[in-house]
């Protein structure tokens, strides 16, 4: 499988520089690429020439939320199947109800569970690249 060959590629959108740097850790020791950026404006041009495996987003950003930036993923043919994970603190049922509405695949509240994390991330990884090699034009 010519996708193995390849580290999966992440995008962490988080505006907080100590959360990316977790972030970072958590998922550069797995073997991930990992591209930070941070905030909503800098997720969207970094995915005009990019298509992640997943996206990582925070929902409280400057400019656009992470719930803005999946909704505007999931309208995009080339994004809509990468599988995007929304972070947040809000536990308020309105907030999680506007990450599942706006296409999230998981909402992960912070604190982060670091095994519990990685373990998601993995799933959806393998997710999108099973999509994305089953989407390959013969």
């Amino acid at each position: 499988m010519v996708s193995e060959s390849r580290a999966a590629s992440i995008l962490v959108a988080d505006d907080l520089e100590g959360q990316r740097l977790v972030l970072d850790m958590l998922l550069s020791v797995e073997g991930y690429e990992v591209a930070m950026v941070e905030d909503g404006k800098a997720a969207l041009e970094h995915l005009k020439d990019n298509t992640p495996d997943l996206a990582i987003l925070d929902v409280k950003m400057p400019y656009l939320s992470g719930i803005e930036v999946c909704r505007r993923m999931k309208r995009i043919p080339r994004l809509k199947h990468v599988p995007v994970i929304i972070l947040t603190a809000l536990r308020d049922e309105t907030t999680l109800r506007d990450a599942r509405e706006q296409g999230a695949d998981e909402v992960i509240l912070k604190p982060l569970e670091g095994k519990d994390f990685r373990e998601t991330v993995k799933r959806l990884v393998a997710a999108s690249r099973a999509a994305r090699d089953g989407d390959a034009p013969a």
